[in-house]
């Protein structure tokens, strides 16, 4: 039997510093006035912790799961069947063609910044381009994570590591009520990727990689790619059960398969062609299709020239302009031809002798 490893966990906060770091939410002045409403909260919040409480309302998992009896968190229940009923729209032939549109910057106006990002002019661009093709869209400004109140991302936890059956999908580590790592993002991300016939990233550089809202995202869509749909079968997190699941044969289902891609990544003076081969890659790892080479975009704007005149270089930018819009327009025709079954996929149906 293969061996669960331990002994890197982190001791249980001390009740001192769990009061440091629950007032750190509370800081304004304001909340003096209901000190002692907010220790009641922080004593009940302190109960949660220490009991492990990471899913306080669950209910059976019911018909179609290994274990029906087995109680699952009523809040991945709701995602999960948010899920399954965009992949069921999104293999409907009647459903209209629908492009998702991320956003990979963190930059926007509305928080310290106070300007837009280039991105997000490229992503107008491009809808503008797909709109005119009669494609429904649908953006996703990931700039959003720096910018709204209590929205997070939270970061991958490495399930698939020690198993990939320990990986559910969706994720199911978030939200975590006793840990405080609540109002995850990513349950309403998933199900705007199953609906989606292609997907668009249009990213810049950040220090050679892609900026820390999109890798977040990247992250937490490993569950996509293998991931087990089906909790009852680890009860949970159980990993020993995930190894011997694993070890009896895993076909590491490829939940977000069969969708046209589209990239647009822009620098000022180094690291776009690593960032955008890596994206390539990733997309291509999950089955995702991409839209020819004009699809494929990498480009500097105001290269070695002031980030204060950026939005003006890419005003002048104009043969910059068409590409973007040429990225969008590839993946209009790319996604008629494959929901029509006329785009050649000459790889398709064969047996992967590396699954993992």
């Amino acid at each position: 039997m293969t061996e669960v490893r331990k002994g890197q966990a982190p001791a249980v906060l001390s009740r001192d510093v769990f009061h440091e770091r629950f007032m750190q939410s509370f800081m304004d002045p304001a909340f003096k006035a209901e000190q002692e409403a907010l220790s009641r909260v922080e004593q009940i919040a302190w109960e949660a912790y220490q009991e492990g409480r990471k899913a306080p309302l669950t209910r059976k998992a019911g018909p179609g799961y290994a274990d029906p009896d087995y109680e699952l968190s009523v809040e991945w229940l709701a995602a999960k069947e948010q899920i399954d009923k965009a992949q069921a729209a999104w293999a409907n032939p009647a459903t209209p063609s629908r492009v998702l549109l991320i956003c990979g910057s963190a930059r926007n106006d509305g928080t310290c910044p106070g300007e837009i990002s280039k991105t997000w002019r490229m992503v107008q661009w491009a809808e503008e381009t797909l709109q005119q093709a009669q494609l429904a869209t649908d953006v996703l400004d990931l700039s959003l994570l720096t910018s709204s109140y209590h929205l997070n991302i939270h970061p991958c936890k490495g399930c698939v590591s020690t198993a990939m059956p320990l990986c559910h999908w969706p994720c199911s580590c978030y939200p975590n009520h006793a840990q405080g790592q609540t109002s995850d993002w990513m349950n309403e991300i998933y199900e705007r990727w199953t609906a989606a016939h292609a997907v668009i990233i249009v990213t810049p550089v950040y220090w050679y990689q892609s900026p820390s809202p999109l890798k977040l995202m990247i992250d937490r869509l490993v569950c996509a790619d293998g991931g087990n749909p089906d909790p009852t079968t680890t009860h949970g997190k159980k990993p020993q059960e995930a190894k011997a699941l694993e070890l009896k044969g895993w076909d590491y289902p490829q939940h977000l398969a069969g969708r046209v891609y589209g990239l647009v990544v822009h620098g000022d003076v180094a690291g776009i062609e690593g960032s955008r081969r890596g994206l390539s890659d990733w997309l291509d790892w999950m089955g995702l299709i991409d839209a020819g080479s004009q699809a494929r975009l990498d480009r500097y704007i105001g290269y070695y020239k002031p980030y204060a005149t950026s939005h003006e270089a890419l005003d002048a930018d104009l043969a910059f302009q068409q590409e973007v819009h040429n990225v969008a327009q590839a993946v209009a025709v790319a996604v008629a031809e494959l929901r029509s079954g006329a785009l050649s996929q000459p790889d398709k149906g064969f047996a992967r002798p590396r699954p993992k």
